[in-house]
């Protein structure tokens, strides 16, 4: 009986050591249940996620850096300080220097990031200038915050019709650092793919049925997809993300340069809508 409310009492105190719990009291929000991490202000990141202030000293630092992709678009880095990605947490309390990131293009979120590395494909940036910005967050979704500001850093995008690149910029936000850009022409015929599978996802389902996507090794595909909500689409083990805007076609190239089966699924919904078989 003993053992029985040891077992109990642990269960009940986020797995005895075990990370906190991503369950609160109904009728409660994540930021309500988050604990006393810093201090909750009543302003927001402009996109309705409350600031969870915290002292600089210590605080989560972030530096972006962004170069072009030999293949298509860019790839995007984040250097953090203080802060480590937990995408098995994301929903539960806010734990110090801990959660997720949220990247936008000129101030539209364009996809959530649990690591430190994001390609952004070319067909996401429309011709002319941006700004990219990249937001720390909390697992609760609060923003991280010192001195009432968000915890981010920015830089200048620059794409064009025929040779997308970035200009240089400037990373912005809590600690020094300045955001390294490169900038490389890509070959129109970059854009070309040997195989285009097209797939539709509108409320929960995905058209046509997951099935496999027989490539050879070497060959290019292209994933064309349309979603009724915005969500992100990631294809393991090449690490490629896609954000899905709502009611817009998408599309992502990519070369089946490893041999090997490859699931790809979306991040906020959680489907699978294909299984890429390269051989």
């Amino acid at each position: 009986m003993l053992v029985l409310a040891l077992l109990l009492v642990c269960g009940a105190a986020t797995g005895c050591g075990g990370r906190a719990t991503t369950h609160h009291k109904p009728g409660t929000s994540h930021e309500q249940a988050s604990g006393s991490v810093g201090t909750l202000l009543t302003a927001d990141d402009g996109a309705g996620h409350r600031l969870r202030e915290v002292p600089a000293q210590g605080a989560p630092e972030v530096q972006l850096t962004v170069r072009s992709d030999s293949e298509d678009g860019w790839n995007l880095q984040l250097a953090v300080k203080n802060y480590r990605f937990t995408p098995d947490s994301t929903g539960g309390a806010a734990l110090p220097g801990a959660g997720h990131a949220h990247l936008e293009l000129d101030g539209r979120k364009l996809a959530r990031l649990y690591g430190p590395w994001f390609h952004l494909p070319a067909t996401q940036v429309p011709e002319g200038a941006h700004t990219l910005t990249v937001r720390l967050y909390a697992d609760d979704h609060t923003a991280w915050a010192v001195s009432g500001k968000p915890v981010q850093a920015t830089t200048q995008l620059t794409a064009t019709a025929t040779a997308p690149g970035p200009s240089a910029g400037h990373g912005h936000g809590h600690g020094p650092g300045e955001t390294e850009t490169e900038a490389a022409p890509k070959p129109p015929d970059q854009q070309q793919a040997d195989r285009t599978v097209t797939i539709t996802v509108r409320d929960g389902k995905v058209s046509p049925a997951p099935a496999r996507t027989e490539l050879r090794r070497g060959e290019r595909v292209a994933l064309r997809v349309t979603s009724d909500r915005a969500d992100t689409l990631h294809v393991h083990g090449y690490d490629k993300e896609l954000a899905l805007p709502a009611g817009q076609e998408a599309t992502l190239i990519l070369t089946a340069d490893r041999p090997g089966l490859f699931e790809v699924e979306t991040h906020e919904s959680n489907l699978v809508l294909t299984q890429l078989l390269v051989r």
